[in-house]
Formats: C-alpha cells, structure tokens, sequence
C-alpha cells in the first residue's frame, strides 16, 4: 500500500482523493434511497410530485377555467361535482387551486435560485480570501440576519413594486445571509481536508483547487439547504401575496387566495381553508424531503 502511495504524483493523489470525496458528498443518503420503506416520505414525495403535476398539466386536472365565473352559482360548498366548491363569483375554486400551483411554485424556485446563487459567491469570496475580506462580508452578513427576513421582504417588496417577479426576489435576497454562512463555512472546512491541502502544495493554482476540490465538498451541505428553504419561500411568498404585495387580482395565487376567502371565513370557510390547506401539505412535504436529503437524515 505504502509503494502504491509513493508511486503517485501529488497532483494525481490529490485528484483521487477529491474525486472519492466530492463522490461520497453529493451521493443521496441512504434514507432517500430507501423512500419506499418510510410512508411520511413516500406521501411527501407523491404530494410534491402531484403538485409539480398540477403546475406542468393543469388543465388534465380539471376542466373549468380558473377565472371563469358564474354568478348564480356563488358560494357553493364542496361537493362531487365542485371539489372545492366555488367563490363569491362563482369560480371554481378546485380550477383555481390547481391552476395557482404554477405561479405559487415558480416564485419560490426563482427566491431560491437567487438566495443560492448570491449566497454562494459571498460564501466563496469570503472562505476563500479570508483576511479583512472575510470579516468585511461576515459582518455585512450578520446586519441583514439581524433583520427578520419577512420584513426585509416587505422592505424590499414595497420598493420594487407589487407583483410575483418582485415578491420572489425579495424573498430571494432575504434568503442570501443564510446560504452565504453555510457556503464560507464548508469552504473553510474543505480547505483544511487533506487532499486540498496536497493540491495546493503541489503547486495546482487557486481558482482549480476551487472548482475542482472545494465546490464538490460545499453541494451536499448546500443543496440539502436549498431544500429546506425551498419550503419557507413558499410561505413567505403567499404571505406577500396574502398581503396584496404578490400576484394580483383575479390572476390565482394560493396566498392571494387565501386573502381573498378571509370576508366569507363564516360563511364560506372553503374558500380560505382548502387553499391554506394546500400551502401547509406542500411546505410539510417539502420539509420531510429535505430533512432526508440531509445527511444522517431520518427516512
């Protein structure tokens, strides 16, 4: 073994050792190979892939149209022939719901995206270069933490305008600080691993050892994160839209929809519960796949 250590050239040992390291990283845990032995799982999956259903093929799911409306037919409570009955004009709220999941889908994925994409090249910049770099960007870091992040979206949400695009970015940047922590610290923990240590003391330049050590050490971590922001940015965007600050009326948005259901909560409780009823099954579900992407995660 030792002869077989000694035969390799630094830069080829550290290359193996990364490439087994960035392997066992970003490998899925055992727990979500195994989805079909946990039930709280398996429905967590069914329930966001029936969702992400909703979102790519609305109309397979129901046959009215989401802003159609029908007066005399207001206020109808759930039956077989409407799911979830219909609102003060009539419209079916089933239609809506389905058709919401959309829009109620893609602002968190874009809030995500940019809270990851933000995050990581503060995290890399200050892990990286450390020094007054480092403590510069940390600090700046810790003032946006010290600031709920719903207020920093109502903050940024009012300056930006009402609307989806900029519900989802406010939610984005609020979400920057969290990702930035995580990223800066796995960056310091993979540059003290030993297979960095040895590419760097081979001579393999910086920006390499980054791309090619360092960033398969951070995904894991990363991703799980994303996972589980994925589900507080559904919330904060139909929060946003509950206050009037997301999608706008009559477009369906399941926050908006809520909103909307909250005069007839005495008489009509289905246009406010089924909708909020959906927001809470989809966040439940999204949590319960990120915690088994974490790793040693429960199935």
């Amino acid at each position: 073994m030792a002869e077989t250590t000694i035969g390799l050239n630094p830069p080829e040992a550290a290359h193996d050792t990364a490439h087994e390291a960035a392997r066992g990283g970003t490998r899925l845990p055992a727990a979500l190979r195994g989805v079909w032995r946990s039930p709280g799982l398996t429905l967590s999956v069914l329930v966001l892939v029936l969702v992400l259903a909703w979102a790519f093929f609305p109309t397979v799911f129901c046959s009215h149209a989401p802003l159609a409306t029908a007066p005399d037919r207001a206020l109808l409570p759930p039956s077989g022939a409407d799911w979830f009955g219909t609102d003060y004009l009539g419209r079916d709220v089933w239609s809506r719901v389905v058709h919401a999941s959309s829009l109620s889908l893609r602002a968190p994925v874009i809030a995500v995206g940019l809270a990851l994409a933000g995050g990581a090249a503060i995290g890399l910049t200050a892990g990286t270069l450390g020094s007054w770099v480092d403590a510069l960007l940390m600090r700046m870091v810790d003032t946006v933490l010290a600031v709920p992040a719903i207020l920093l979206s109502l903050t940024v949400v009012t300056a930006l305008g009402t609307g989806t695009a900029h519900a989802a970015i406010a939610v984005g940047l609020a979400g920057i600080a969290g990702f930035s922590r995580i990223v800066r610290a796995q960056v310091l923990k993979a540059r003290q691993e030993p297979y960095v240590e040895a590419s760097t003391a081979a001579g393999v330049r910086g920006p390499v050892v980054l791309l090619t050590h360092v960033l398969p050490h951070v995904c894991g971590p990363v991703l799980a994160l994303a996972a589980l922001e994925l589900g507080t940015a559904v919330l904060s965007v139909s929060a946003l839209s509950f206050l009037g600050l997301g999608a706008q009326p009559p477009t369906p948005e399941w926050g908006a929809m809520v909103s909307e259901g909250r005069d007839y909560l005495g008489t009509a409780w289905w246009l406010t519960v089924l909708p909020g009823l959906t927001i809470a099954a989809v966040t439940v579900a999204v949590n319960r796949i990120a915690r088994a992407l974490t790793p040693g995660g429960r199935p």
